[in-house]
């Protein structure tokens, strides 16, 4: 008996994998459209995507987020990112994409194995994550009134990588530890999801600084 949870756990965090892979592809997809799309929805996008973030996980244990759910996002994503990829290669050349994007893929990568072959549960991570988060989202929200210095962004920057980088850790984890259900399994993947592209971005801004003329 204990065999079979084992292969119908494995299965599904093969299917996590899976639909969080094809959330990426979506997202893809949305950078390209991203292009075509006036700049003036740009804003009312970003705002729809947080409406759906904190919906996701606000009611995540009441009712379950649907495919359907994880790929809009997903494909919102793509497009609200369109303008952060397009400035910095436009300051620093189209060459720190694939340097960020690379760098993100090994991170995540050994990050996640680490993450899942680790025997301890590390689920201790998760409120130093949270308060770790909140800080980043705070000093996001400050540095719209008053714009921090190109040193202090650098250094915004490498936290925001050490903090998802910790989040890719702890989501593995949290998998091999817990318990995956098929109502968990597109949350699961978004959450797979924005540790990515979080990851992306902050990797992108640490190299376009690096990159760049100023």
């Amino acid at each position: 008996m204990q065999e079979v949870i084992g292969v119908e756990q494995r299965s599904l965090f093969q299917k996590v994998l899976v639909t969080f892979i094809f959330s990426l592809f979506i997202s893809t997809v949305g950078l390209y459209v991203g292009q075509y799309v006036p700049p003036a929805y740009f804003i009312p996008l970003a705002i729809a995507e947080l409406v759906m973030l904190v919906a996701a996980f606000m009611l995540r244990k009441k009712k379950s987020v649907g495919y359907g759910f994880t790929y809009a996002f997903s494909f919102i994503s793509g497009i609200t990112l369109f303008p952060i990829v397009s400035h910095y290669a436009s300051v620093a050349g189209a060459q720190v994409v694939l340097y960020a994007f690379g760098s993100t893929f090994v991170i995540f990568t050994v990050m996640g194995v680490i993450g899942a072959k680790t025997k301890k549960d590390l689920g201790f991570l998760g409120s130093f994550l949270l308060v770790a988060l909140l800080a980043l989202v705070c000093i996001s929200i400050f540095s719209l009134f008053s714009p921090l210095t190109t040193p202090g962004l650098m250094a915004f920057s490498v936290i925001g990588t050490i903090v998802f980088s910790l989040y890719v850790l702890y989501d593995f984890n949290k998998m091999k530890h817990g318990e995956i259900t098929e109502e968990l399994v597109p949350i699961l993947a978004l959450s797979l999801y924005l540790d990515f592209i979080n990851l992306f971005i902050n990797l992108l801004r640490f190299f376009g600084i690096l990159g760049s003329d100023d």
